[in-house]
């Protein structure tokens, strides 16, 4: 019998061979498929978590573009004038509406939205817009404080009421006379009624006052604000007539505020052993004078200002006494002066003493100072 070739013998073993061969190939397919699937998922995956992260991290700037595209938001910065006007505990819900109704904003949802998105705080005062902001736009420019409709006006201490009035109305627009006509309420204002008048209550300080105000609320704020003052000093209410009439003189009587609470020391130790305070600053209030230098006839003039002739304090402040004088006047300091003058004007060097004759030498020094330099009050 002829047997096969070569050839076929291996060709049969092959085939005998060939299932288990094919399995490990196909297994090796299967492995290599399947991790090029996952990673092709985890490739998919990640792509899609950064686009979601990116979305996430714009969908304010998204939305915007959604709304400006279905018509429910304005574009841009607007044009025209508003003026807003926030409240006090005006929250969120009523500022969007106000908007809405002023027509700085189309929509009350889209706005509403991203106030809260946004976890924006407002603060009560008048805020210049613009008609027909974008929402985004809308709450940027409420946000800048130049926005703010606000007039400013600096008080500075020691001025007079009348000084004060010129000063509020010259930056408000709010004439005089409105001015004038409130400060005589002293009830709405929250002064004590047994006060002469409000000088020395209104507050002198840097303030920004609404546009909307009234002369009415300006001065009760300012009223308010010398209240604080006293109560941080701890000056109980039945105190405080006292402690504003006794500051304001001292902030008329010195010019450094170093020398403060020595002149305050001078007039308390003068209070407390009945000697007449002797203030040339409530002389020339007394008399409406403008320099604090005083003539023999103003100072035997029968006006309940003159120091000089009744003792004690005069019957209320002579003019608007800041946080310092208010300071001195609760916390004089420690000394037995009783007499002080202000022996260069230039730059207000005062000199204390206890005794007259002292006073008396120094008084010479001031006015060996005047005849140097004419043209000083």
């Amino acid at each position: 019998m002829q047997r096969p070739p070569p050839s076929y013998l291996n060709l049969q073993s092959n085939l005998k061979s060939a299932p288990g061969n094919c399995r490990a190939q196909v297994s090796r397919g299967t492995d290599l498929k399947t991790k090029f699937l996952v990673r092709r998922l985890v490739i998919v995956f990640s792509a899609l978590a950064l686009i979601a992260i990116v979305l996430f991290a714009n969908r304010s700037q998204i939305r915007d573009v959604f709304d400006q595209l279905a018509g429910s938001d304005y574009t841009g910065g607007g044009n025209g004038t508003a003026v807003l006007q926030i409240e006090p505990g005006d929250d969120g819900a009523i500022v969007a509406q106000e908007l809405v109704d002023l027509g700085v904003v189309k929509t009350y949802r889209t706005t509403y939205r991203l106030i809260i998105e946004r976890d924006v705080v407002f603060y009560p005062g008048s805020y210049n817009l613009k008609l027909q902001m974008s929402s985004s736009a809308a709450l940027d420019a409420i946000a800048d404080p130049s926005s703010r409709a606000a007039n400013r006006v600096l008080i500075r201490e020691g001025l007079r009421i009348e000084d004060v009035i010129a000063a509020l109305a010259k930056a408000t627009g709010i004439s005089k006379g409105e001015f004038e006509s409130a400060s005589k309420d002293l009830a709405a204002l929250g002064i004590p009624t047994t006060e002469v008048s409000a000088e020395g209550w209104l507050f002198p300080a840097t303030y920004e006052f609404d546009q909307q105000m009234t002369a009415n609320q300006i001065l009760s704020k300012m009223v308010s604000r010398t209240i604080v003052e006293l109560d941080r000093f701890g000056v109980k209410p039945s105190d405080r007539h006292d402690v504003l009439t006794l500051a304001s003189i001292v902030e008329k009587e010195v010019r450094n505020t170093s020398d403060f609470y020595k002149a305050s020391r001078v007039f308390t130790n003068r209070l407390e052993t009945g000697m007449p305070l002797q203030s040339d600053a409530t002389v020339s209030y007394g008399v409406k004078g403008s320099t604090f230098t005083t003539s023999k006839a103003d100072r035997a003039d029968a006006n309940r200002y003159n120091t000089y002739k009744y003792p004690g304090l005069p019957i209320g402040p002579i003019g608007a006494p800041g946080s310092l004088a208010i300071d001195a006047a609760v916390n004089p300091a420690d000394g037995d002066w009783f007499y002080f003058v202000t022996v260069n004007l230039a730059t207000g060097e005062t000199v204390f003493t206890n005794t007259y004759a002292e006073h008396q030498k120094a008084v010479r020094q001031w006015l060996a100072w005047m005849r140097e330099n004419p043209g000083y009050d």
